[in-house]
């Protein structure tokens, strides 16, 4: 296969994964809606372990692996992304949540310069800083518009950097199935921690069991293209098609929730996304 050819292929499995997250996303807030966050949490994330454990025991692997401290510090970023990210979109619209999501690239790039020793130049610093500010912009702290349960969906994303941070920081050998393992098994642990604070749980009605089952099966189908498409072409030409996730999100919110973004939200994303798009094609450029 061509350069070209795996590019976009990559390109496309981007997309589909960024679309299968995005719906992932809206089954999960959907379920919330009836069900405690821990309680959804710890169904989604044993849906998954199931059906990954399933792949590797076909794949002729052991589905659990003796975890070393990087897995442990991973899994802990995973625990802390998870319990966050799904409390703000149980709280906050689709659309502000999916948007502060999209800094997460740039916030890995800043921890890999501050924690990795990775050369950054200023440009880089410039396009990160901006990025950022696309986030305040979002959240408005002080403002009238101020909505305080999106520091969740800020923590959710510094979760998520932590736990990228540590997957590159990752010695071990992992294959996808068992990754997919210990990262659903991660949000088993944090629906526990979740539920037993707040109490609740609830036997799920058909329809919020079938929200349920749809968000695992999209869940895991993001996970399998998401993996295929870093595994093709060149990184700094698939990466930027991450950012099509806030598009399917924001267009879901709009249609199904009823979400109505404001000036500085879109403005807030625009910046965001140029900061991370920028940030990948200068690191694209320095790697060649």
């Amino acid at each position: 296969m061509s350069r070209q050819a795996e590019n976009l292929s990559g390109s496309l499995y981007m997309v589909a994964a960024m679309g299968a997250f995005a719906l992932e996303d809206m089954f999960v807030k959907s379920a919330t809606a009836v069900l405690p966050v821990g309680q959804v949490l710890i169904l989604f994330g044993l849906g998954g372990m199931g059906i990954f454990a399933l792949l590797a025991r076909l794949r002729g692997e052991a589905a659990l692996v003796r975890p070393d401290r990087t897995l442990a510090i991973r899994s802990g970023f995973e625990v802390m992304g998870r319990i966050c990210y799904t409390l703000a979109l149980a709280l906050t619209p689709l659309t502000s949540t999916s948007a502060i999501l999209q800094a997460t690239p740039l916030v890995v790039a800043m921890g890999a310069a501050l924690f990795l020793g990775e050369t950054v130049g200023w440009r880089r610093w410039v396009a990160i800083l901006i990025g950022l500010a696309g986030v305040l912009l979002i959240l408005r702290p002080g403002m009238q518009g101020f909505v305080p349960a999106s520091i969740f969906a800020v923590l959710g994303m510094i979760g998520f950097a932590g736990r990228d941070l540590a997957t590159r920081a990752a010695r071990a050998r992992l294959s996808n199935a068992q990754l997919g393992v210990y990262g659903f098994g991660a949000l088993v642990v944090s629906g526990a921690l979740a539920l037993g604070w707040t109490g609740g749980a609830a036997f799920p009605d058909w329809s919020t069991a079938r929200h349920l089952g749809a968000a695992i099966l999209f869940g895991v189908l993001a996970y399998e293209c998401l993996t295929r498409a870093m595994r093709r072409g060149e990184i700094s030409v698939i990466a930027p098609f991450r950012y099509t996730r806030l598009v399917f999100a924001m267009i879901l919110g709009i249609v199904v929730f009823g979400e109505t973004p404001d000036a500085a939200t879109w403005i807030g994303s625009a910046i965001i996304v140029a900061g991370g798009i920028y940030t990948i094609l200068r690191e694209g450029r320095a790697r060649r």
